[in-house]
């Protein structure tokens, strides 16, 4: 690598704060200059200032402007588990405290805004690629396999979320007047559900149906803001206790899967759930949408999108939030998802990004969390290892979401 801005750089802490190179260091580091070496190739775009074992400062990237990370690299094998683990590797490696980071969604952002050039650090390789490909498809959403998935997620219990959800529960992107403004999440979850309901042209009396109800919050808005006759569908036992209180006489939720749903609607709101549904379910999902929906019916969707430049590189591995977080969850890709719509005479209409919003609820939601663990607001069979998974789990998505490799957005369909 040649010139000033093709150069991997090192900057070297003043000598008496820097401890003499152990042979294990110097081999490790003579090893690995390869991977540090592609990483730095990779960031076009921010920089990464890393203090490794030795203690020396090497500095990364710095082309162009984007987030500016640091982080401490305090045992070598950090790096070895993100070569060989991608993002899976990576949070074993942080768990570990095998790097720290006085703040990680920097790093994750700067991973993010590079992603393309960076897809290959960011996953497995080798057989363990194969074994966490073979594990993620174990998990595929099939009828069995969704009610499974959503359980091992959505049922952790609803003192859990409670704790540092909104008071309406609302497990989603709100919707901020102002980005960055400290406005509160409630209200701003009110206006999300506010955007979504207004593409939907309700009007009193109309059948209106919910695929991925989660607590209720939505269901009871669109009735009290619309008068509409409600139904909302989830696989959560925990969630539908919780959102047939919620919704009353005035509404009906079914421990259904989409799949079975049989009645016609006037129009379908689904928010944040098609993730759930995994790339091989898109058309069986878009096909009960359209066949749902009455003649120029009306489907407002919150969808959470990755770049179609990484999609493939994405689908063909399992990340760290399919392997802990959403077993069975794909990120959907906006073109290919779009032209399934499309085929069976459904539009995809005014599109609106909200990914600044998604990353500023996941700020707050990370604020919360962390003061119910303080507080002890948290149910007692949740340890300490089990808070640092969910911690990086907000971080995590927050960087991607700053970093621009993931977007959430809003989307108008009608049944033409």
């Amino acid at each position: 690598m040649n010139g000033p801005h093709n150069q991997m750089q090192f900057a070297h802490d003043e000598p008496q704060r820097q401890r003499p190179l152990r042979w294990r260091d110097r081999f490790a580091e003579r090893l690995l200059a390869g991977s540090v070496a592609r990483v730095d190739a990779g960031f076009g775009r921010g920089s990464l200032t890393a203090i490794v074992p030795g203690g020396r400062a090497i500095v990364l990237g710095g082309r162009a402007d984007g987030p500016a990370a640091h982080l401490v690299l305090h045992d070598w094998r950090g790096l070895v588990r993100l070569r060989l683990s991608g993002s899976v590797g990576w949070f074993v490696a942080w768990r570990n405290g095998e790097w720290s980071s006085p703040d990680p969604v920097q790093v994750f952002a700067l991973f993010s805004a590079n992603a393309a050039q960076q897809a290959q650090t960011a996953r497995a390789r080798g057989p363990l690629r194969w074994w966490q490909r073979m594990r993620h498809a174990m998990r595929a959403n099939s009828k069995a396999g969704s009610r499974a998935n959503i359980a091992a997620h959505y049922d952790l219990g609803n003192d859990f979320y409670a704790a540092w959800l909104d008071d309406h529960m609302l497990y989603s992107s709100a919707l901020f007047a102002h980005t960055g403004q400290g406005e509160r999440l409630e209200a701003a979850q009110i206006r999300k559900c506010d955007a979504i309901l207004d593409r939907l042209n309700l009007e009193a009396g109309d059948a209106l149906l919910e695929i991925g109800c989660g607590w209720g919050a939505l269901g009871a808005r669109a009735i009290a803001r619309h008068g509409v006759s409600y139904t909302g569908l989830t696989l959560s036992v925990e969630q539908a206790a919780h959102a047939r209180a919620i919704v009353a006489d005035r509404g009906t939720i079914a421990l259904r899967d989409y799949r079975d749903e049989q009645g016609q609607y006037d129009a379908i709101v689904s928010v944040e759930m098609v993730e759930a549904v995994g790339q091989a379910y898109w058309p069986t999902y878009l096909d009960c949408v359209a066949r749902s929906l009455k003649p120029g019916g009306r489907a407002a969707l919150q969808y959470i999108a990755i770049d179609d430049a990484i999609f493939a590189d994405y689908a063909a591995g399992a990340d760290f939030i399919q392997t802990y977080i959403f077993p069975g969850g794909c990120l959907i890709s906006e073109s290919r998802f779009a032209a399934l719509a499309l085929d069976r005479g459904l539009s995809f209409d005014d599109v609106r990004d909200i990914s600044a919003d998604y990353a500023e609820t996941l700020r707050q939601w990370r604020v919360r969390y962390d003061a119910a663990v303080s507080e002890g607001r948290l149910p007692p069979q949740f340890d300490a290892q089990f808070h640092a998974m969910w911690r990086f789990y907000l971080m995590y998505c927050e960087g991607g979401f700053r970093g621009g490799s993931i977007r959430v957005a809003q989307v108008t369909m009608v049944r033409q």
